[in-house]
């Protein structure tokens, strides 16, 4: 059982995907509940939502990671939001979670765990097809709102952020040499917001 785990543990410093486990994974190797338990006291394990556990790895070097989780849980959502603000040096406000945008027919039950904090951004399947850029997390890669397209949502969603971290956003995007407002306008109509697009970044170009 133990040798089972450290060689997860192994895994895990080459593959942050090995850093999770699933019961049905335990039960196949014969490890039940009382021996999770015990793995859990030990300081092998964490549970990370039902169902699922989260290798702990001891060395220094080679921590488990909240991206790793995020990662392997979501791989059909996309970081928005302050999360994506906060990449792109848009806000300098670390995030008190991860903003997901995500299928609005996902099952709320799989945000429900305990760690990492996750705020889901539920919209429909054709939203999450455009406008989506990879980027580098801790030790994986992820997927995430271009900047443009994260702008976008910021608009679609100003009576839902803080006015200081709506301007910032606003300010940053402006100040931005990658940006690209040709890719802003089109997803703006995609999300029928153009007009208010216009309104808002056209006073600052």
């Amino acid at each position: 059982m133990i040798k089972y785990v450290q060689s997860r543990e192994q895994d895990a410093e080459s593959n942050s995907a090995a850093l999770l486990i699933k019961t049905a994974e335990l039960s196949a190797l014969k490890i039940y509940y009382r021996d999770i338990a015990a793995l859990i006291a030990a300081g092998h394990l964490e549970k990370v939502k039902q169902g699922y556990y989260r290798v702990v790895v001891l060395k220094e070097s080679s921590g488990p990671s909240e991206a790793s989780v995020i990662a392997s849980l979501y791989p059909d959502g996309v970081l928005c939001m302050y999360t994506a603000l906060f990449y792109y040096g848009y806000s300098d406000r670390t995030p008190l979670s991860w903003d997901i945008a995500i299928d609005r027919d996902t099952s709320k039950a799989r945000f429900k765990i305990d760690y990492p904090y996750v705020q889901p951004y539920y919209m429909e399947p054709v939203h999450l097809s455009y406008g989506i850029s990879a980027a580098e997390f801790e030790d994986c890669q992820m997927r995430i709102f271009d900047r443009d397209r994260l702008i976008c949502e910021c608009i679609k969603n100003e009576n839902k952020m803080d006015r200081e971290s709506y301007n910032k956003a606003i300010q940053g995007y402006v100040a931005d040499s990658k940006k690209s407002i040709t890719n802003l306008l089109s997803y703006a109509k995609k999300r029928n917001i153009a007009v208010r697009v216009k309104d808002r970044i056209g006073v600052w170009l």
